[in-house]
């Protein structure tokens, strides 16, 4: 009897839960959607792979049932998505005061508790002009010569091998330049593989947030940690032995960590390094392999391309001279191709914020401690804004502004948050695209198919033959 009783109150006690879990409270109307299982949530559905160039299925599919504006759940947290927009435009405009960056604590323990995407306020600021400091529009004037020959050199040595992969070959010669002016790191002289701990840890990114030993997540918190390790006993060694001249950008934050009353601690220092060195090289190399890829399969954009820096190299007395910043801000065509790359590139699959109070938007409540996700992929493929959004088009992208981020375009972020990355990595692309359309051909050898889950990945990797062209070559 004593069984069946308790046996009844605790399915009563599953059904309210459940019933709880799926029905959340709100102060108002909250947006159509599905809470899912309880715990779970939609995390599988979310995670799920796609091959596809579209919005993810996830997404796509909650579009057609709920609308621009739908809630979910996902690794345990209530989620509203928005693939509005004017919401997207509401947040980012907000930021700091109704909305605050916000990742899940899985994200957190892969980037770091201190890392600067989880940083607010004077805080965030603070940092972002440290590393304008490196990445400004003043350093990187001087920093475009090593680009230039970096992948001068690479190419070449690619040119000899035979067939290379295109995604891990350009990871690694973006690594290695950032690695330098980062933390005067260099392989050849290291005992310890830093980037190969680089490898562990993005292969666990996009993975189901799993921390048991054998699954790809596990494998990526080893990873960062073995690197923090690293990065930990480099700076060590710096504060034991100074130098009397800025080199890097580790020497720069050395000088901050000892400036009196400073507001750096070695944990955010160690954070930002880390987070810098994953971000300037893996969403670069992803976006140059694309980028590589939508030349294969375009020859007029192809050909248009190549004009346009041939254009550059005939304007100069001497051919074999460096680019200068000139030329490089002269690249029109260049530009459009870049910003087409990453529209369709869609790495960033969403862009995270939490309410920091009850927010009223159009006829929905968003609750307070709710996060918001941002879908930037949605905004890139809207056919309202983009007219036949899944065709490669750089001209479309003619006559307007390139600069920053806006309401139709975030692939950079947007608001305050807005990548200060951004010029670093489109003088990367720019000058290694120069180097390439120049002097070499290139023939696609296999892979350089896509999925995502949800993030972009070539799982097959992008093989290519890459030979030099002769100087009576003309553009084919």
């Amino acid at each position: 009897m004593w069984g069946m009783f308790i046996g009844a109150l605790l399915l009563v006690f599953i059904i309210c839960w459940i019933y709880t879990w799926r029905n959340p409270k709100c102060n108002g109307k909250l947006p159509p959607g599905s809470m899912g299982l309880p715990l779970l949530g939609e995390t599988f559905q979310f995670f799920n792979p796609s091959t596809t160039s579209d919005i993810s299925p996830f997404v796509k599919r909650r579009m057609e049932r709920y609308g621009p504006i739908f809630r979910t759940s996902l690794v345990g947290r209530p989620v509203i998505v928005s693939t509005d927009p004017d919401l997207n435009h509401f947040i980012f405009l907000q930021e700091g005061q109704l909305f605050q960056s916000w990742y899940p604590d899985t994200f957190t323990e892969i980037f770091g508790r201190q890392n600067v995407g989880s940083l607010h306020g004077f805080m965030y600021k603070y940092l972002k002009n440290m590393v304008l400091n490196l990445f400004g529009p003043g350093s990187l004037k001087k920093m475009m010569p090593e680009v230039e020959q970096t992948a001068c050199r690479r190419l070449k040595q690619w040119s000899c091998q035979g067939i290379v992969e295109l995604k891990e070959a350009t990871a690694s010669m973006i690594f290695d330049l950032t690695a330098k002016k980062l933390i005067s790191y260099d392989q050849d002289n290291s005992s310890e593989n830093l980037r190969e701990n680089f490898v562990a840890f993005i292969r666990g990114l996009i993975s189901f947030p799993v921390d048991i030993p054998g699954t790809a997540y596990h494998k990526c918190l080893q990873g960062r940690k073995r690197a923090m390790r690293m990065l930990k006993n480099m700076l060590m060694e710096r504060r034991e032995k100074p130098r009397k001249q800025r080199i890097d950008f580790f020497d720069y934050v050395l000088e901050e960590l000892e400036k009196e009353g400073t507001i750096l601690t070695e944990a955010i220092a160690l954070d930002l390094m880390f987070v810098l060195l994953f971000a300037s090289f893996e969403t670069t190399s992803l976006a140059l392999t694309l980028a590589i890829k939508f030349l294969s399969d375009h020859p007029l954009v192809l050909k248009q391309l190549t004009e346009e820096h041939e254009r550059i190299l005939e304007n100069r007395e001497n051919a074999d001279t460096g680019l200068t910043w000139k030329e490089y801000k002269s690249m029109a065509y260049t530009f459009q191709f870049i910003h087409e790359t990453v529209r369709l590139a869609n790495i960033v699959p969403g862009i995270f914020r939490k309410a920091l109070r009850d927010i009223q938007f159009k006829e929905y409540t968003i609750p307070a401690g709710w996060a918001v996700m941002v879908c930037p992929p949605a905004v890139h493929l809207r056919p309202a804004i983009y007219q036949d959004p899944l065709s490669f088009n750089p001209g479309r992208w003619g006559g307007m502004e390139l600069n920053g981020g806006s309401k139709n375009f975030m692939a950079f972020g947007g608001g305050m948050r807005f990548c200060v990355g951004t010029d670093f990595t489109k003088v990367q692309m720019a000058v290694f695209l120069h180097c390439l359309v120049t002097k070499y051909r290139w023939t696609p050898i296999k892979g350089g198919n896509i999925l995502r889950s949800p993030g972009l990945q070539f799982p097959d990797g992008f093989h290519i033959q890459l030979t030099e062209k002769n100087k009576t070559d003309s553009i084919s």
